[in-house]
């Protein structure tokens, strides 16, 4: 097991009293928290084995599929091929962050279009899908087929209509 914060919650000082190096430090759903482990270690099991933040799932560990899509500074990145020392004094979101008092206009369409089937793929495409709108508020067809998330179940058809909702719920396009 790498060495890890023994209680990955916000950040505090070490036993000596002093705060940890910033180099250390990572900034996750808006919370600090430090990594002393493995620097290889991929962020991807940094949020799932050790924050239990579950949300973001393992694919195909080779950064293909997409479905450990995080945003890291607000671009989308592949979870399992960010490395925890790439990591450190990052902002990372990942699903669980987008929550708040309602829903994100996005999660709002994939609710509207019925977008999941089996899901495992969901979160991934959802964070996909928000980094695309804050670069395109008014993606293409194109632009949205770029996105490059597998889905195994075909669901690229209520995807794509999901995400033009959701420009349309984030004031980014007309309906």
């Amino acid at each position: 097991m790498p060495k890890t914060n023994p209680d990955p919650t916000p950040a505090s000082p070490d036993k000596s009293g002093e705060a940890r190096a910033s180099t250390r430090q990572l900034t996750i759903n808006g919370k600090p928290y430090f990594h002393d482990g493995d620097a290889d270690m991929p962020l991807l099991w940094y949020l799932r084995d050790v924050l239990r933040l579950t949300g973001t799932k393992y694919g195909c560990g080779i950064g293909a599929c997409g479905a450990c899509t995080v945003l890291v500074d607000g671009k989308a990145a592949r979870a399992c091929q960010v490395t925890m020392a790439a990591a450190m004094g990052q902002h990372v979101t990942t699903i669980e962050g987008l929550e708040g008092d309602k829903l994100h206009p996005v999660q709002q369409a994939w609710i509207e279009h019925d977008v999941a089937q089996c899901g495992y793929c969901q979160a991934g495409q959802i964070m996909s899908a928000v980094d695309l709108l804050a670069r395109k508020p008014r993606p293409s067809d194109a632009d949205i087929a770029s996105i490059g998330n597998l889905c195994r179940c075909g669901t690229y058809p209520r995807i794509r209509s999901a995400i033009l909702r959701a420009a349309v719920l984030s004031g980014g396009a007309t309906s």
